[in-house]
């Protein structure tokens, strides 16, 4: 059996996505760490786009990589970080991020076709500020397949 990593590793995980960010107009990174069931780790960052619309968050990158694999179902924890980058493209800041309207729409996706409410771990860009919610907390009354009688 694979040793599932705890909300720390989770949330260094998503820290260590957002160096990638791609970030150039808002300067701001945000990394996603998606806990799948058998303990494994998968990532997102920010891609921005200079059309802004079609900019992508961390948690759709890191979700729709999961999708990719087969694994849209297999999500258990998320952990979101992100921070405004300084001069050296390094993510800073003590302020809890959380996952904008339209990634917790993405997540109850995946939430409600796995048949739980995700915990989703909120984490500054540096230092031990955490906050973690579920996502029904974070999403009170969401549409979802359940609801277009999916299953």
């Amino acid at each position: 059996m694979t040793e599932t990593p705890d909300t720390a590793e989770l949330i260094a995980a998503a820290r260590a996505a957002a160096v990638n960010a791609h970030a150039p107009y808002s300067r701001f990174a945000v990394g996603a760490a998606l806990l799948m069931r058998d303990g494994s780790v998968l990532t997102g960052t920010n891609f921005e786009n200079a059309s802004y619309g079609l900019s992508l968050c961390a948690e759709t990158v890191a979700v729709a990589a999961a999708n990719a694999q087969g694994r849209l179902r297999e999500i258990v924890a998320v952990a979101v970080t992100g921070g405004a980058m300084d001069e050296a493209g390094r993510m800073r800041g003590d302020a809890v991020v959380s996952p904008c309207g339209r990634c917790r729409q993405v997540l109850n996706e995946v939430a409600q076709l796995a048949g739980l409410d995700l915990p989703i771990h909120c984490a500054a860009a540096e230092g031990d500020a955490v906050a973690t919610y579920r996502l029904s907390e974070l999403l009170p009354h969401a549409f979802g397949p359940a609801d277009l009688g999916i299953f």
